[in-house]
């Protein structure tokens, strides 16, 4: 009878974290724990699909069918895999992909930017929940000027209709006497959140991105566009995301 499970370093370099030999080394180095207990044996079996496997302390994710996709959503797209009034969807970008997609929280049709998909729901759900604490980093073209005392009211709270809410940070990144970029990072996941607080604070939005989800940032993706977020990148995701 064949022995169940795949060998622990073969599921680590399949994972992407080097060659068989280099998944070895981190074992006898002791670097590696299995649902919570160091192993240094060489040769363990795991199943990749169940296994809590950790490096340094952060999470593998070994299911071999795994996959999340950074999207840079266009404006004027709805966050939706489908939509019964016929309107351009996120879906309509990943139509090539045969796994069933999640998409990890919501932008609106107005807004663009960085839009994480994946067929984990369990991963999809803790990145959504604002009770772990997952930062998401946005800019904003508001009218100018900005003055200094509108990031401190963010930071310290405004009154919204659904009760308060504040910025994790807030920062101009460029400005004119007429026009402002400005930088916001929060956590909070309550609709058009950063919309309504730069309206509560006298700047109105006029174009909005959102341009990272914990460690994964938008960078150089054109809209409509995706690629496959791997390895290291993952790792931090699933790390961030309390897995």
């Amino acid at each position: 009878m064949a022995e169940e499970g795949i060998r622990l370093q073969k599921v680590l370099a399949q994972a992407g974290l080097g060659s068989r030999r280099a998944c070895e080394e981190l074992i006898a180095q002791g670097r590696v724990e299995v649902d919570g207990r160091v192993v240094r044996e060489q040769g363990l079996r795991v199943d990749p699909l169940r296994a809590n496997i950790r490096v340094d302390g952060e999470r593998v994710p070994t299911a071999p069918d795994l996959i999340v996709l950074a999207l840079n959503k266009p404006r004027g797209v709805v966050t939706t895999m489908s939509d019964d009034l016929g309107r351009p969807c996120v879906g309509d970008y990943v139509s090539d992909r045969t796994e069933r997609l999640f998409h990890i929280g919501r932008l609106d049709s107005d807004t663009e930017g960085l839009l994480l998909l994946t067929n984990d729901g369990v991963l999809a759900q803790n990145l959504s929940h604002p009770s772990h604490g997952v930062p998401k980093t946005y800019i904003a073209l508001v009218p100018g000027p900005v003055p200094r005392e509108v990031g401190r009211q963010l930071r310290e709270g405004i009154e919204l209709e659904d009760g308060p809410a504040k910025v994790d940070s807030f920062g101009i990144v460029e400005a004119t006497p007429n026009q402002a970029l400005v930088e916001v990072v929060l956590h909070e996941g309550r609709n058009h959140i950063v919309r309504r607080l730069l309206d509560a604070a006298g700047h109105p939005v006029e174009e909005l991105v959102r341009t990272q989800i914990g460690p994964i940032r938008l960078g150089q993706l054109r809209p409509g566009r995706y690629r496959a977020i791997t390895g290291a990148e993952l790792r931090s995701l699933y790390t961030a995301a309390g897995l």
